[in-house]
């Protein structure tokens, strides 16, 4: 593959998943769910792995451990998670989805789906099926 169509393909991806983030944090807001597309992502793990630390948790979203910490910092303010002391070593903690963060989950969790299902409007389950090898391979690719 030359490397002006690597560029292309890969400006496309880039864009692509800058606009599906966009349009989701536009209906975030205008549903008012006070969150950012990133911090429903750690809510949502959380929400399928409660109780993970900072470098599980960082490891599992793909965020360096600074934008992680200032994530959480809000999400423990809005009362939607809370550091717990590590059971197995004081010198570390946990981060917990509240009994408030598991409500806001699954009341957000069809809004979601509804959000994704309009990024996949008009292809087919042949596109997706793709779209999905395609993907999956570049991200092998890369380790």
């Amino acid at each position: 593959m030359s490397t002006e169509l690597f560029s292309t393909y890969g400006d496309l991806l880039d864009r692509t998943a800058r606009k599906v983030k966009q349009y989701a944090q536009r209906r975030f807001n205008a549903e008012n769910y006070d969150i950012t597309v990133d911090q429903w992502l750690i809510l949502k793990n959380l929400n399928q792995n409660n109780d993970l630390n900072q470098s599980q948790l960082a490891e599992i979203t793909d965020k360096d451990h600074p934008t992680l910490t200032r994530i959480i910092d809000l999400l423990c303010k809005k009362g939607l998670t809370e550091r717990r002391i590590h059971p197995a070593d004081r010198r570390s903690f946990t981060v917990h989805l509240t009994e408030l963060g598991k409500h806001h989950v699954a009341e957000w969790t069809p809004k979601m789906a509804e959000i994704r299902m309009k990024a996949w409007e008009n292809l087919t389950e042949e596109d997706y099926k793709n779209l999905k090898r395609i993907l999956d391979t570049i991200y092998n690719n890369l380790g």
